[in-house]
């Protein structure tokens, strides 16, 4: 069964989340895409993991430009899923097995078949003209700006029946909604309230910072190499980079909409809203302000810890920023989801660290301050695929190939039998191939082998969940001796050390004179030992000691 948190209101603070990408995790119908009854049908496998609640990505209609991320109805199903009656047969599995359920909310853009989209455009009288962004081009015909798409090219489109441009983040058939329109906001809360009364016990909001515009259509400024404005929102091969976003997204217009958000769902017993943030190195600031003070969002993610970097060093960076510009909101950490390459052939610097990396990565997630967020198929160890150019279907990858593949890689179908064709995924040909070696790595090829990843991620929440000190307990750094990364959580009467050496190296951590420490506590996987005062560690190793 799941686990059960202490709070029916507050079941989200330290909970663990697990992202289901609907197309590829399983067909039932023989067409290779996912569906909602494939999802029902393997609700077991993510309640026997041990975590609260599922995400599942989009799976309303949708042209599939880009991959449902383009809606072009909030309120339905594609048909490519299933249907609503599907959806709540899913939902109400879920909440049997004691599984909370969050869905995706894109609700920055919509497709360029959305009919408020097709009623915007038609003329610039219409009861829905500004509904949408629209600008008049320069006097030479150009754009109004020269704002950037994230999937590369200008932000703007030529419309040629209202002979104006749109602006779209993403892709051209993505136009965004114009936020500053109050009939657009309550469009969209309308979508979200059809999702709550049917029982959704929340919301990743998507883009959560691209909502509003600059009124005033202001040039973005270049970027700085040496500013704090740098990230991860887009590979370095993309010119999005490039800007300095002021002016495009994260408006201060963005703050009270949010709150009318959480007005909508604090009318609702035990519902949550988790947003991404893509914000550079503004993000945690932006995190601040969007979970301060109890009337925003519950908690954000970002992409602090979705790049390579998986160094003791950067690490606690990462954690201690936020704890600093964050000092009374609540963050959602991953090292994985459907927009980056896996993290184990991110941090991995041999094949044959796969596993003791895959272990070693979900035990620091599951001892970090914050809830979690697991991607479908890291509980395996998956890789990243490696694809053929003509396998892409991510319109991202195919524009930037092959300077950058694209999101395909680790949206592969998941794979829950070895021995069956497609690992079990599909009857038909999926809709993105299955690797070899991802079918060996298949459920029940790990389901019954002790210490494999599988029974290592179901351990290790397990664990997670014997020590309150994990969900919500404070969590304090300590100064090492060496390139280790080690931080007490504490809750009541418990305090835990916890110390990571992240290196290929052999380590040995003295604990500064102030740290007593006590007995040594067993943690699934990992056997650090206990040598006159200190602790000594093996090359991707940790212990666990309590103080």
């Amino acid at each position: 069964m799941a686990a059960s948190q202490t709070s029916a209101a507050d079941w989200w603070r330290g909970a663990v989340i697990y992202q289901v990408y609907p197309r590829s995790f399983q067909d039932t119908t023989g067409d290779g895409v996912g569906d909602l009854k494939g999802i029902k049908q393997r609700l077991g496998h993510i309640a026997s993991l041990g975590v609260d609640a599922i995400w599942l990505s989009p799976f309303f209609k949708s042209p599939m430009a880009d991959m449902g991320y383009d809606v072009s109805d909030y309120c339905d199903v594609d048909p490519m899923f299933g249907s609503l009656a599907d959806f709540d047969d899913m939902l109400a599995e879920a909440h049997r097995l004691g599984l909370k359920v969050i869905i995706d909310q894109v609700i920055s853009h919509t497709s360029d078949q959305h009919p408020w989209f097709r009623e915007s455009r038609s003329s610039r009288d219409n009861d829905r003209a500004d509904w949408y962004v629209w600008a008049e081009p320069k006097k030479d015909g150009t754009a109004p700006n020269n704002w950037l798409s994230v999937f590369g090219g200008p932000a703007w489109e030529w419309d040629g029946v209202r002979r104006q441009y749109y602006m779209h983040n993403f892709l051209t058939s993505q136009p965004d909604l114009n936020f500053h329109n109050p009939d657009v906001r309550a469009a969209v809360l309308k979508a979200m309230r059809f999702w709550l009364d049917r029982g959704v016990d929340g919301f990743r909001l998507d883009t959560v910072n691209y909502y509003f515009h600059d009124a005033r259509l202001r040039d973005n400024p270049p970027h700085e190499p040496d500013s704090d404005e740098a990230g991860l929102d887009a590979p370095d091969v993309n010119p999005y980079g490039m800007q300095s976003h002021r002016h495009d997204k994260t408006q201060p217009e963005n703050v009270g909409f949010l709150k009318e958000v959480r007005a909508l769902l604090d009318g609702y017993e035990g519902r949550t809203t988790v947003g991404e943030v893509g914000d550079g190195a503004r993000s945690l600031k932006t995190v601040a302000e969007y979970t301060s003070g109890g009337d925003k969002l519950h908690m954000c993610y970002t992409f602090d810890l979705l790049g390579p970097d998986f160094s003791a060093p950067y690490i606690r960076k990462c954690v201690e920023g936020f704890q600093k510009a964050v000092t009374d909101g609540w963050v959602c950490w991953a090292f994985s989801n459907h927009d980056v390459v896996r993290h184990v052939s991110r941090f991995i610097e041999a094949p044959e660290e796969r596993e003791r990396v895959a272990r070693l990565a979900m035990t620091l997630l599951a001892t970090l301050r914050g809830t979690i967020c697991l991607y479908q198929g890291e509980e395996l160890g998956l890789p990243e695929a490696e694809l053929a150019f003509e396998d892409l279907r991510d319109p991202y990858g195919i524009r930037f190939w092959p300077a950058f593949k694209g999101r395909d890689g680790c949206r592969t179908p998941m794979p829950w039998s070895a021995e069956e064709a497609h690992a079990g995924f599909s009857s038909g040909r999926p809709w993105l191939p299955v690797p070899e070696e991802h079918a060996r790595l298949a459920v029940d090829a790990q389901a019954k082998v002790a210490g494999s990843v599988l029974n290592h991620y179901r351990d290790t929440l397990a664990f997670r969940r014997a020590h309150a000190a994990l969900l919500d307990g404070d969590m304090v750094f300590v100064k090492s001796n060496q390139d280790i990364l080690a931080f007490t959580r504490e809750k009541g009467a418990e305090k835990l050390l916890f110390v990571f050496n992240l290196t290929r190296e052999k380590a040995e951590f003295s604990p500064p004179s102030s740290i007593k420490l006590g007995d040594s506590v067993a943690v699934p996987g990992f056997g650090g030992r206990l040598v006159d005062g200190s602790i000594a560690l093996a090359p991707l190793d940790m212990a666990c000691v309590r103080l």
